[in-house]
């Protein structure tokens, strides 16, 4: 089972970034996701940024990914990926199908990431005909929903795609061309002032009891709770998931990393050091809410 380093979803100074980068060459990941995924306006790091980081990393021997953004919109969002596309040296991850599309037309492989709506084994499959090698799984999909799955592509002799679940982090719950962070700061969209920036694990939002409740974090809406799928790791080794992705944080994330490392060398399933992932087991994706 492999470590990955899932994408940034947050908006850090450049310096903070590659210094982020240059630490996370040492640690204990076998695979790295590099790129924006949420706002395009964030150009702290451009695309040929990332690129160049994604070299140094894979001469560190990561395996490097370059994602696309969660939501391609502009004709300078699709170009940004045809610039990832045309290096050609690293693996895309796909999390809009305009970027599916790109990657079919070149014969491509990708993977699937987690905001594309892949529900069943049959969409599986077709994506997996366009050149799908990977499969990150929605962050609602749970365990029974994988099994399920899973079992239909083996019923049906269709071979399965590596599987790498979302082990650690914030989840990502939803996505819109409205930025909330503007809308919370009072701003508009066009003249935010890049004040995600301000915000190095998103913005927190509490209900009006005063309970901590969501993360904005541009025009993605995340979790408050940081989930932690390490206890569960004896069930999705014998689900067979290849890969454990790991959302990085502002504050000790070589301590996650080592965390994890432990655990997927140990027989025994680590302490629970996050949240419960509701999801997961089938039940409301936060804790403490009656089931649906």
């Amino acid at each position: 089972m492999r470590l990955s380093l899932g994408p940034l979803q947050y908006f850090w100074p450049r310096e903070r970034t590659l210094a982020f980068y240059r630490e996370a060459a040492d640690w204990p990941v076998d695979v790295v996701y590099l790129g924006e995924t949420v706002c395009s306006k964030r150009r702290e790091l451009g695309t040929r940024d990332w690129i160049a980081l994604a070299a140094e990393l894979a001469e560190a021997g990561k395996e490097v990914v370059l994602s696309s953004l969660a939501l391609v919109e502009a004709e300078s969002e699709l170009n940004a990926v045809n610039r990832m596309l045309d290096d050609g040296r690293f693996l895309i991850e796909a999390n809009d199908l305009t970027a599916v599309q790109l990657c079919r037309e070149r014969g491509r492989p990708f993977v699937a990431g987690p905001s594309l709506n892949i529900y069943n084994h049959r969409a599986l499959a077709m994506l997996a005909e366009d050149g799908l090698r990977r499969w990150v799984p929605g962050v609602e999909q749970g365990l029974q929903l994988l099994e399920d799955l899973l079992g239909a592509l083996d019923d049906a002799d269709q071979p399965r795609p590596e599987i790498e679940l979302i082990a650690w982090g914030r989840l990502p719950l939803a996505y819109s061309a409205r930025c909330f962070t503007a809308r919370a700061l009072d701003v508009a969209k066009d003249a935010c002032g890049f004040r995600c920036i301000e915000h190095p694990d998103g913005l927190p939002l509490a209900t009006r009891e005063g309970e901590p409740f969501l993360r904005i974090n541009g025009i993605q809406v995340q979790g408050e709770e940081t989930t932690d799928l390490g206890p569960e790791l004896p069930v999705l080794r014998a689900l067979g998931v290849d890969v454990l992705r790991l959302y990085p944080q502002a504050r000790d994330m070589a301590s996650v990393v080592e965390h994890f490392d432990l655990a997927r060398r140990s027989p025994l399933p680590p302490p629970r050091r996050g949240a419960v992932n509701g999801y997961w087991h089938g039940q409301p994706g936060k804790p403490g809410l009656p089931p649906g």
